[in-house]
């Protein structure tokens, strides 16, 4: 089975303008997501609709797609890359380019979902601690939750808390429950990644700004396998510093 990871990556950003070429230890994060993934799959490139970050990218030898500066999704940007590619892998995966210390392990897990030949689109998921403070991990609404089926796939991602679980306190919630977010990575069969591209937003997307609702919206199933390392993406230059912590500690 042929993998490809495209990484989109865009310059403009509301919170962190230039963040795919922030300085991560002496790389651009571009870079740093690049290495992390180059040897999980059998080809890498980064899509882009910016010159410098083309540059940057071609300056440390990697592969790059320049696309439109229209797309409003990382998902549209992959398709559109994968097109102008035009070589055929039999699993296109969306790496987040903010997302420095995805694993290897991480894209081998997407990519085993594929071994059904039924999964059409497979994400990661990674269980809330016990121990994690649920006003800043369970209760927070950049850290979208997922509801899994007995068939380990998706029935609804959100930004609430779901489920709701009746007559217990929230402060006990992670302990009484098993309750999963989502980690933002993608791998889809190359035609379903061409068709979810063509359709229009739905209203669950738009009530909770998540993509991934229009997909469940119009029949696809998402298989959700089950990570249990953690990441660090990174939205604000705040979060660069968390990141340099967690490099500098050896996890790299």
């Amino acid at each position: 089975m042929k993998s490809i990871g495209i990484i989109p990556a865009r310059y403009a950003s509301t919170r962190f303008p230039g963040k795919p070429l922030a300085d991560l230890d002496g790389k651009p994060m571009i870079r740093r997501v690049y290495e992390q993934v180059q040897g999980a799959v059998d080809a890498v490139y980064v899509a882009t609709d910016d010159a410098r970050i083309e540059a940057a990218v071609e300056a440390f030898g990697g592969c790059v797609v320049m696309t439109s500066d229209r797309h409003t999704s990382g998902t549209e940007r992959c398709a559109e890359a994968y097109r102008k590619i035009g070589r055929p892998f039999d699993v296109v995966i969306n790496i987040q380019g903010d997302e420095p210390f995805v694993a290897p392990e991480q894209i081998e897990l997407l990519k085993s979902c594929f071994g059904d030949s039924r999964v059409q689109i497979a994400t990661l998921v990674k269980p809330f601690l016990p121990a994690d403070d649920f006003e800043t991990t369970l209760f927070n609404p950049n850290s979208p939750k997922v509801v899994l089926n007995r068939n380990g796939e998706a029935i609804y991602f959100s930004r609430s808390v779901i489920p709701y679980l009746r007559g217990e306190e929230h402060t006990r919630w992670l302990e009484r429950h098993v309750y999963y977010k989502h980690v933002g990575l993608y791998a889809y069969r190359p035609d379903v990644l061409e068709e979810i591209t063509q359709l229009p937003p739905s209203p669950l997307e738009l009530a909770e700004s998540l993509e991934q609702l229009r997909w469940l919206d119009n029949g696809y199933r998402i298989k959700a396998a089950i990570t249990q390392q953690e990441t660090i993406g990174i939205d604000t230059p705040e979060d660069m510093e968390r990141a340099l912590t967690w490099l500098r500690s050896g996890r790299k």
